[in-house]
């Protein structure tokens, strides 16, 4: 199934995924405790028939050795248990004496004391590191390292840089399907971007400023809205940039949240001269309490369909929303009429007030009617 390899000086760390390894392990685990248990019960169940009162020492010590061999297998099922379990991996230790080896390697799989000393729950008194090393940087550990540069060449100044396109030559196109623009425009690569990449002559350049149906609200209309002005805004799966554009051609500051799923989105944002935070919805928003004027989301917000994921991203967007700050959910999917009641229901539970809600229909590219929800909705003044 493959492997994750780190090559240092002359020798090899792997790591392999092996199918058969956890139903071999889980039966030697089961193996090991079915056995200790069975000894225990024998030693202290067991009471031989010619045993009399005058013999109790003699008890006692049978009881004592017995115990002491019960946890000796133990020791001894758990250092093989240990063993095999490497073997099934296929893991091979390194040698940290070598001279190839970085200070910096040795510093990390070292063993390293508890600062409090023992731990009085488990018992343990080092930390010992995950060994598991991706191309020396990533997932771990988390070592400093060079990114690959590529060169930014052809970057236009703000805010002509908001509609220009410039080199495709400044994006990473590794491991993506499509390795030019127009490859990304002849796709939908989400309910929110078909296309989002022309922001020279598609649609793009009419988002928010031209509506195409009456879930489409004008971004003037909602900015109008606002008490006390919106001056910051976040913008949850945030496509190509195009709604933190047209906030910046009106002075407020937009950060974009979204990924490099499919297409180099973030480099994508930061060319137009914009700001974008590579996030992903399964964490808590880095920012702090009651930071922005005005929070945007479209079907980026349907994090897999998992209402108690949804239900925990709407909390974290309700902390770093200001009291009579601004939620602006647009067209937003309604698959099932179960997930329009849950959100509808996730919505109440917050006590926004609804300043604009619009569900309308939507005809997709086969022909059938779609449902989506746009809203304005406005956090209140808790006390």
């Amino acid at each position: 199934m493959g492997s994750v390899s780190l090559k240092i000086g002359d020798g090899t760390a792997r790591f392999k995924r092996a199918s058969r390894c956890s139903s071999a392990v889980n039966f030697l685990m089961l193996f090991s405790v079915v056995t200790t248990n069975l000894f225990a019960l024998y030693a202290f169940t067991y009471h031989p028939t010619t045993l009399h009162h005058h013999n109790y020492p003699k008890n006692i010590s049978l009881i004592s050795e017995k115990v002491s061999l019960i946890l000796r297998q133990i020791e001894s099922s758990q250092n093989k248990l240990s063993q095999m379990e490497k073997e099934l991996l296929g893991y091979k230790s390194i040698d940290l004496s070598g001279p190839n080896i970085a200070n910096e390697l040795k510093e990390f799989l070292n063993h390293h004391q508890l600062p409090l000393g023992k731990d009085s729950r488990t018992g343990i008194t080092e930390m010992v590191a995950s060994k598991l090393i991706l191309q020396g940087c990533e997932p771990l550990p988390r070592r400093r390292c060079f990114a690959k540069i590529i060169p930014k060449v052809g970057l236009q100044p703000f805010p002509v840089s908001l509609w220009k396109n410039v080199s495709e030559k400044i994006y990473s196109w590794s491991g993506l399907g499509c390795k030019n623009l127009a490859c990304l425009n002849s796709k939908k690569l989400n309910r929110d971007c078909a296309g989002c990449f022309d922001i020279v002559r598609g649609y793009e350049t009419q988002k928010y400023i031209k509506a195409r149906s009456k879930n489409d609200f004008l971004i003037d209309d909602v900015l109008a809205m606002g008490s006390g002005g919106i001056r910051i805004g976040f913008d949850i799966g945030g496509g190509s940039g195009t709604f933190a554009a047209r906030m910046a051609e009106r002075n407020v500051t937009v950060v974009t949240a979204t990924l490099n799923v499919d297409a180099p989105f973030n480099e994508f944002i930061a060319a137009r001269g914009l700001f974008p935070l590579y996030f992903s919805l399964d964490h808590r928003f880095p920012f702090y309490d009651n930071a922005f004027d005005l929070v945007h989301a479209a079907n980026g917000l349907d994090v897999g369909g998992r209402p108690e994921k949804l239900e925990f991203l709407m909390f974290d967007i309700d902390r770093v929303l200001r009291a009579g700050g601004l939620f602006w959910l647009d067209s937003f999917y309604y698959s099932t009429d179960d997930k329009k009641r849950a959100l509808t229901r996730l919505i109440e539970r917050f006590g926004y007030k609804k300043l604009k809600w619009v569900v309308g229909e939507k005809i997709n590219g086969s022909g059938k009617s779609e449902v989506y929800l746009s809203a304005v909705l406005q956090k209140p003044v808790r006390v």
